[in-house]
This record gives C-alpha cells, structure tokens and sequence, in this order.
C-alpha cells in the first residue's frame, strides 16, 4: 500500500509544473509521510456543479496547476464535442494565491484545444466575469475564486454561453472528460496566442449598472463599505460615484486584495466577528457624516451584506445589526414591485417564503428552485432572483449570476427614498411584516472535519425521522432525493409544521451540514410585532434544539 502511494505520488510529480508544489511533494515523498500523502492521493477533487472547490496543495486531492490544467482540458473537450470549436472562453480571477496562475494555465489550455481565450485585465469581481460571457458573445467562462473560503482554498467556478453556471448533465459530461486526460503530456500548452482583455469590458459593466436605479431617484443614503480583503472595492466605488452617492467611507483595514485575509477567521460576512470592523468604523463617524448602513462585499464581490443602525436589536452592543440575507431579499423585492418590476421573483428553496406573499400580492409568477444561482438564474422570465446566503441578482439581463455591486446600488437607492420619507429599512421590514406576517429564519449550520459525520446526519434523520419540532407537529416530510414535481433531485429534507418550516442539507461547497428554518407569526398591526418576534425567537430557538438533537449533531 504504501509503495503504490510513493509510486503515485513520483508519478505526479514528474508531471507537476508548479516548482513550489513539486518541492511540497517531494519533501513529503523524502519524509514518508504517508498520512500526508494518502491525503492528497486518495481520491481526486470532484468537478461538479459548483465546479471545483478545495485546499491548495499538490495531489489530486488538493487545487493545484496540474489539477486547474486537466480541468481546462476536461472543458475544452467539452466544448468541443458540443460544436464549440473556435468559440470563445473567458477567464477571470479574484486575488487569492494562485488564481492569476490558473487563470492563465485555463487560458493557455483552450488556446491549444482550438478555442479563442480571454482573460480579464485583473483580479475583478465574480459578476464581471459573468457580465462579460454574455457581452462578447462567448461559449464559455471560467472564474477561478473560491468566493468566501478560508485562505488555504481555491476554486474553478465554470459557466456556459447562457452567462449562468452549470448544471446537470453538463458538469458530468465535463467531468467525464477531464477523467478521460491520459496525462498532462497530452495537453498542449502553447506560451502565447491568447488575449488579455482591457478595461473596455469592465466599463460596460459599469455602464449596465446604472440601468439598475430608477432615473431621478434619491441618491443621499450615506454608506460604510468593506471589501473583506477582496476584490470589490475600486469597481464598486466606481458604481457608486457613476450613480451619485455619496462615497462610501472605506473599512481601511480590509479595503485592498490580501489572499491571507488577516482580519477574519473566516472571509464571509456572515461568520461571527466578519463584521467587527466595520461596525467600529461606523461608530466613528457621527454627525453629517453618519452612516445610514453598511455594506459589506465577500472577497469575489458576487455577495452583498448589509448591516442597519439598531439601539434595540445589537446583540453585540456595537449598535448595528447585519441583516439576514432573507431580510434584504424581501426589502429588494419590495423595493422592485414599488417601482414596477414585472417578470418571474425566483429564490431557492432554503431561502423565506415570504417572497412568494409579496409576489402573489403583486401578481408576479413566483418560483422556488434548488439551492444556488446555477438553478435560480434558469428561472423563466426572471426579473428578480436571491437566496438567504446574501447572493441577489438584480439585474438578470446583464448578469445571470448573483451580484454584489448591483444589489448594493440598489438597497442604497432604497434606503435614499425612505431616508426622504423619514424612515428607514427597518420600518419597510415592520411594514411587510404586518401586511404579510413575520417571517423569522434562522440557522443551525455545523462545520465538521470529518465528512461522514454529515453522511451520518442525514442518514439518522431519515432512518429515525422525527415527527414534532418545538412542539409542532410534522405535517409533512419531503426526501428531496427523490425530486418533486418542480424541482430535481438532491440530497435534502423538507419538514412542513403547522406554521414552520425546516430544510436540512450537506452544504455544497463547504464541509458543512445546514439547517435553515422558517416560522412565520401572523401580525394584525404593527404594535404586536414585539410579541410576535419573542415569539418567533423563542421558537426558533426550540425548534434548533430539537433538530440538533433529532439529527445527532
């Protein structure tokens, strides 16, 4: 066993281009380390619908040039078999170690396959890279981000002509293909022939933002802005400045690209603490120059946070409380019907029902799809799509994809007209809650070092499934393995209670079991909306304790 995995390892070596990834190996070949090694040589990386996503490291196990090269290879084939040849493929990155690298090993790859390569300028937002397919007419994009991955990831994130991501069967047949690359030897590699693109892709980027905001709309909401250590800054101040707002004050410390990502444990604006930061920098400004909300990108800038001004509700005593992705959901979708928006409202499963109440009351069509913008962005006639992991697509003729800079135009512009009408985001909340009911979510997400415990999760959950949360009992139970009439299969369940609602997941992109709830407390007026949120808490909370206990976690 042990001299098989030296002679795999010895094999890829002799392979691997990367000299910082062939010296890793052959320190661990030199060292026995065959713990380490079986590590890297005891499986590949799976490309599927999130393409692929996984730690930096030499190996099939690990994201790497070797790996990033017969990905490519995998695609160009692909594309090829698909009629495609001498189509177009673009290629953006974020800022991470070793992205600029992929990008150009991706580049180089479908240069030599027969397929015309671009590569955008610099490290640039995910929605970008999704903006620019659709622009110049290409086949294909590859962006290489592992969005808000702790620093040690990296990530291959493909999309088709359409500008969307892939789904099923596409991911399989690319990967069957990239299996099919007999060695790296067989994959030309050509050092020229591809183009870098100039910032004329970027500019008209910024030119379709405007089309977001309504013409003549208050422009005066006062913002504080973090980067996460990614790459949304400059193209999101110059969104902000092509508009008319204010310019954002800058979270210094986290302003400018930096793949260590220093100040958070985890580079995600919703893990505890992403946002200390920025809730400090706000404190500090105080008079005309206040802020009226943060905003907050993730390090690829497709993901938009947002954090409000509230005395009564800061948990953490900074006097600023992030919304949930499902409250900016519904204040977009809000925000839109006011102003006329026609077309499919579509979110993902997990993600508040309170959408389609707001949709029905407008006479909008409403849709649910599986988790992700791979599935949200195929929605027929999408006007509007979001899903509660703080991803919005506003803007779903330029970009079919989530986008952090449109969606924060766009709550910016929302919290300028009612800053005009002396209120606030939170009172638009109160006021959908009453004409709606309170629609409370939350979640129960466990990250785990050991995968089987989330096989083991699921498994006990649907041997033993339980049959009341919280006292409420379960109406319904949907094994999503199986598919429903609207949605493909995947590895889900869906407890329906009286008044609730429990989706529980593998996360798909990182090692994580997820568990997001819903209950909702009819409002007869705005004065019962205090009880009706200590109910909603109190509520969510047993019911968490429950499923934890139910599920063995």
């Amino acid at each position: 066993m042990h001299d098989e995995l030296i002679a795999q390892a010895q094999a890829w070596l002799t392979e691997d281009p990367d000299p910082e990834t062939r010296t890793e190996l052959a320190r661990l070949i030199d060292a026995g380390d065959h713990t380490e090694l079986a590590a890297r040589f005891g499986g590949t990386l799976q490309f599927g619908t999130a393409g692929l996503r996984g730690e930096l490291g030499a190996g099939p196990m690990r994201m790497n040039r070797s790996v990033v090269i017969r990905a490519a290879a995998g695609l160009a084939a692909y594309l090829r078999k698909q009629g495609h040849d001498g189509g177009l493929v673009v290629i953006g990155y974020d800022a991470r170690h070793k992205s600029h690298d992929f990008a150009q090993d991706t580049a180089a790859v479908m240069t030599g396959a027969g397929l015309r390569a671009a590569v955008l300028p610099r490290p640039l937002p995910t929605p970008v890279l999704a903006f620019a397919i659709r622009h110049l007419g290409a086949v294909a994009g590859v962006e290489v981000t592992a969005s808000h991955n702790p620093p040690r990831d990296n990530g291959y994130k493909v999309y088709l002509g359409d500008g969307s991501q892939i789904v099923p069967p596409a991911d399989i047949d690319i990967a069957a293909e990239i299996a099919a690359v007999p060695s790296l030897s067989t994959v030309p590699r050509p050092t020229e022939g591809w183009d870098t693109l100039d910032d004329s892709v970027l500019d008209a980027y910024l030119a379709r933002t405007d089309a977001v905001l309504s013409e003549g709309s208050p422009r005066t909401a006062r913002t504080v802005y973090t980067a996460m250590h990614g790459v949304g800054k400059d193209v999101l101040l110059a969104a902000f400045a092509r508009a008319g707002f204010p310019a954002p004050v800058l979270v210094a410390e986290q302003a400018d690209p930096d793949p260590e990502f220093p100040t958070v444990a985890f580079p995600n604006p919703e893990e505890p603490g992403a946002m200390d930061l920025s809730f400090a920098t706000a404190r500090a400004l105080s008079g005309e120059a206040a802020p009226d909300l943060i905003i907050a990108n993730d390090p690829d800038a497709d993901r938009c946070a947002v954090a409000v001004q509230d005395g009564n509700d800061a948990t953490d005593g900074s006097g600023w409380r992030m919304l949930r992705g499902d409250e900016v959901g519904a204040l977009l979708a809000a925000h839109l019907v006011r102003r006329g928006a026609t077309g499919t409202f579509a979110e993902s499963i997990v993600s508040s029902s309170l959408l389609g109440r707001i949709a029905e009351k407008a006479g909008l069509p409403h849709v649910e799809t599986l988790t992700g913008f791979k599935w949200i962005a195929r929605a027929e006639g999408l006007r509007y799509g979001y899903e509660e992991a703080l991803g919005y697509c506003v803007d779903p003729d330029g970009v079919r994809d989530k986008d952090g800079i449109t969606a924060a135009l766009l709550i910016t512009e929302l919290a300028s007209q009612l800053k005009e009408e002396g209120r606030t985001l939170l009172d638009l909340l109160d006021d959908l809650a009453v004409e709606h009911g309170l629609h409370a979510t939350d979640q129960l997400s466990v990250r785990v070092e050991d995968l089987s415990l989330i096989a083991a999760a699921m498994r006990r959950l649907r041997e033993q499934p339980p049959t009341e949360l919280a006292g409420l009992p379960i109406t319904r139970t949907d094994d999503l393995t199986q598919g429903t009439a609207e949605l493909p299969p995947t590895d889900g369940l869906r407890y329906t209670l009286d008044g609730a609602r429990v989706i529980v997941r593998p996360s798909g992109t990182e090692p994580k079991l997820k568990c997001y709830l819903e209950v909702v407390i009819p409002v007869g007026s705005h004065k019962d909306l205090p009880a009706a949120r200590t109910k909603a808490t109190a509520l969510l909370e047993s019911i968490k304790r429950d499923l934890s206990s139910a599920a063995g976690i």
